[in-house]
């Protein structure tokens, strides 16, 4: 029997996986996504024919100014097909090119650098013509409080210059999310451009913990729903939402009515990666997504949490993540910090007595889930001794040697390998 070598995301390649002679590899993919032959073509036909909406050349006209949010480094959108189709029609329509602002939905994260602006946006054009500047959350001035919402009293404290924007579009990556369901659409604006107070009480224990708040459930979903009813406090907004295949390449293109296209995309997204998987394993290896999603250690908890449903209790996870920017913010790092000084049950019971969570600490909580599930280990090259100490995981030197170790242990040869990591969502039937 000789043994098999898969490859697995990380960084901007893909790692060598060499699995033991004995391992029957179950390998979780995305079911195949369509080509498109032409993404230009398909994003001006999506602009031409929108959801729920009149065409964008119309939508563009008499306008007195625009706000297009794009997502921060972290997500691998491909603006570089749809930002300047959509800047051009905002010219031609005469629209003013220093009244059109790209705003960089960063939430909580660290503004982007002019260096990854570029990189974001893809197109020299883009750079040359229109205004990109970087969302606040931490900035009162800079937000128009719209009162709380009705159903759970969140704060809806939105960036100004997308509430008194004229036009507002919000652009975005579809793909499964841990907490709220699906990326993209109203998540782009909500926590996307939103205040801290509104982003900490979306990440408080009430709604982390809550049983509907997880990837690929929109029903009864508290962070979903309350998303939805901060778009209805703004009004008029307009969304455009991506699906990409495992190479990065466009696969869908909607644009229309904020929650009408997102609706459309998840539609469309669904059967590919929700994956039905007919058993759980002892072992899975999976990734952290690839480049950018593994820059850093914060982003890889998502890789631990996806696949539980198919990990069986006591078993092992083991995930591959660059981490070449390092750990997170210092707010995460003292988040893990405590984690690991008190253990995950004194952790949360400190999370249930907020009202509001400590900005990055969510994050913490989530790892807790797959720590009371099973074993989690770590291969990485890019954290100090310090840093893989804060992780609150063990670390493995060696892929092979990890599920060598662990299929041993279970005395199982089945090991579950999840490529793409947190893009694809297994749940066992």
């Amino acid at each position: 029997m000789h043994a098999q070598t898969l490859t697995i995301s990380y960084g901007k390649g893909h790692l060598p996986v060499r699995l033991p002679k004995k391992a029957r590899a179950t390998v979780v993919r995305k079911h195949a996504l369509p080509l498109i032959e032409d993404p230009v073509g398909a994003v001006r036909e999506a602009l031409d024919k929108p959801i729920s909406a009149p065409p964008f050349r119309d939508l563009a006209r008499g306008r007195r100014n625009a706000c297009i949010l794009i997502c921060d480094k972290t997500r691998p959108v491909p603006n570089r097909l749809f930002l300047w189709p959509m800047i051009e029609e905002l010219l031609s329509s005469g629209m003013p090119a220093s009244r059109i602002c790209i705003l960089v939905a960063t939430g909580l994260h660290r503004p982007c650098t002019d260096q990854e602006l570029a990189e974001i946006i893809g197109d020299p054009r883009v750079l040359s013509t229109v205004r990109i500047e970087n969302h606040f959350a931490r900035d009162d001035a800079a937000h128009v409080d719209l009162g709380p919402t009705a159903t759970r009293g969140t704060p809806a404290k939105i960036d100004r210059r997308f509430v008194e924007a004229d036009l507002r579009i919000a652009t975005g990556l579809v793909e499964p999310h841990f907490m709220a369901g699906y990326s993209g659409g109203r998540k782009v604006v909500a926590p996307g451009v939103a205040h801290a107070d509104t982003i900490r009480t979306f990440h408080s224990a009430r709604f982390m913990g809550h049983p509907l708040a997880r990837e690929c459930n929109l029903d009864g979903n508290p962070l979903h729903e309350e998303q939805l009813e901060i778009v209805g406090k703004i009004g008029e907004i307009y969304g455009l939402n991506t699906v990409i295949d495992e190479e990065r390449n466009l696969a869908q293109v909607t644009f229309g009515e904020v929650i009408a296209s997102h609706e459309a995309a998840v539609a469309f997204v669904r059967s590919m990666v929700e994956i039905k998987v007919p058993r759980k394993f002892h072992t899975i290896v999976t990734s952290a997504g690839g480049y950018p999603l593994d820059g850093t250690y914060y982003q890889t908890v998502k890789a631990m949490v996806t696949p539980m449903d198919i990990l069986e209790p006591g078993g092992t996870l083991i995930v591959a993540s660059e981490c070449s920017e390092g750990f997170g913010s210092p707010e995460f790092r003292n988040a893990q910090a405590r984690l690991v000084g008190i253990g995950p049950d004194a952790f949360l019971e400190e999370l249930h007595r907020k009202s509001l969570a400590d900005i990055d600490e969510w994050q913490t909580q989530m790892q807790t889930k797959p720590m009371r599930l099973g074993r989690l280990q770590l291969y990485t090259n890019g954290l100090t001794q310090d840093e893989r100490k804060l992780t609150g995981v063990e670390m493995a030197d060696s892929l092979e040697q990890a599920i060598e170790e662990s299929t041993r242990r279970a005395n199982d040869d089945a090991v579950g390998v999840i490529p793409e990591g947190p893009y694809v969502v297994p749940f066992c039937v």
